[in-house]
C-alpha cells in the first residue's frame, strides 16, 4: 500500500502535475494540503476518473486539506474536534477517515507567522487539540498515521542553515516540545530517505534560488503508531516533483507500507 502527503500550494494551479504523478506512482492514498479552493471547486470528477474517493474539507481560502483514496474512504471526519478558532473562525485545517486498513489524516498545521504574533499562539493550541485527538488512535492496533504540512522543523538538521533561523518560527524549542507531545501519544517520525543530497527536505522558497541550491527544510512529516512503523517497507521524499515550471514550493513523501 502507497500513502503519500503532499503540499500541492493550490489543487487548481497544480492539477495537471497531481493527475500525471497519481498515474505514475499508483498511490493508493494521498494526503493535501493548501488546497486553495472551496469543496465545489475541487476536481472531484478528474480524480475519480483515475479511480479516487474524495474527502474535502475547505472554504476557498489558504487552508484547505483533503484525502483521495483507492483503498477506501469510510468515517470521516471534518475539522480538528476540540480545535481553536483563529479571529473567529475554524479552519479547515484537518482532516481524517479509514482508508482500507489504514486510518489517516491530513493536516496543515498554522504557520505561525512570528513568535509574538497571535498567530503563533493559535499555532500551539491547535497543536495541543491534535494532540488530544489522535490518543485514542495511536495507542490503538490498527495502523494510524498524521500525514501533513506540520510547519515544524524537528531537528537542526531539519533545515538548510539552523543559524539562519534563529528567532524565527518553525525551529522555536517549544514548537518543537510541541512535536515532541504529540510523539509521545505513541506515534514515531517515519523520517524519508532523500533521492539527492544527504537531508530528506521536504520544502523549497520559490524565492533566491532555494531550490537548486538546496535551501530546504523538513516540514513535511508523517507520524505513525506502532502498527504502522512496523509496516514500512520504504519512504522517500520525490524531489523530481518540485523540479520544473508549475511545481509546487513542496515536494510529495511517499510511504510505501507491506500489511
Amino acid at each position: 500500500m502507497r500513502i503519500a502527503t503532499w503540499n500541492v500550494n493550490s489543487i487548481t494551479a497544480r492539477l495537471p502535475r497531481l493527475l500525471a504523478w497519481l498515474e505514475s506512482t499508483g498511490t493508493d492514498v494521498l494526503c493535501l494540503q493548501e488546497t486553495k479552493c472551496t469543496e465545489e471547486q475541487f476536481p472531484a470528477d478528474e480524480l475519480r476518473e483515475l479511480g479516487y474517493e474524495c474527502a474535502i474539507h475547505a472554504s476557498g481560502r489558504w487552508n484547505g486539506v483533503a484525502l483521495i483514496s483507492k483503498a477506501g474512504l469510510d468515517d470521516v471526519v471534518k475539522g480538528l474536534p476540540g480545535g481553536p478558532e483563529y479571529e473567529g473562525a475554524l479552519e479547515p485545517r484537518a482532516i481524517s477517515a479509514t482508508c482500507g486498513p489504514v486510518r489517516v489524516w491530513s493536516v496543515y498545521v498554522p504557520n505561525g507567522r512570528e513568535v509574538a504574533h497571535a498567530h503563533y499562539a493559535y499555532k500551539l493550541s491547535w497543536l495541543e487539540a491534535l494532540r488530544r485527538s489522535v490518543v485514542e488512535d495511536a495507542a490503538g492496533d490498527r495502523p494510524f498515521a498524521v500525514l501533513g504540512d506540520f510547519n515544524i522543523a524537528p531537528t537542526d538538521d531539519d533545515v538548510w542553515d539552523p543559524s539562519f533561523f534563529e528567532g524565527l518560527t518553525h525551529v522555536t524549542p517549544t514548537e518543537r516540545a510541541a512535536l515532541e507531545a504529540l510523539r509521545g501519544t505513541g506515534l514515531s517520525d517515519v523520517v524519508p530517505r532523500p533521492l539527492k543530497y544527504d537531508h530528506p527536505f521536504t520544502y523549497w522558497d520559490y524565492r533566491q534560488l532555494s531550490f537548486p541550491k538546496n535551501k530546504g527544510m523538513r516540514i513535511d512529516l508523517v507520524y505513525g503508531n506502532e502498527p504502522f512503523a512496523k509496516a514500512v517497507k520504504d519512504s522517500y521524499v520525490d524531489r523530481e516533483e518540485r523540479k520544473g515550471k508549475g511545481a509546487s514550493d513542496h515536494a510529495p513523501v511517499v510511504v510505501d507500507l507491506d500489511i
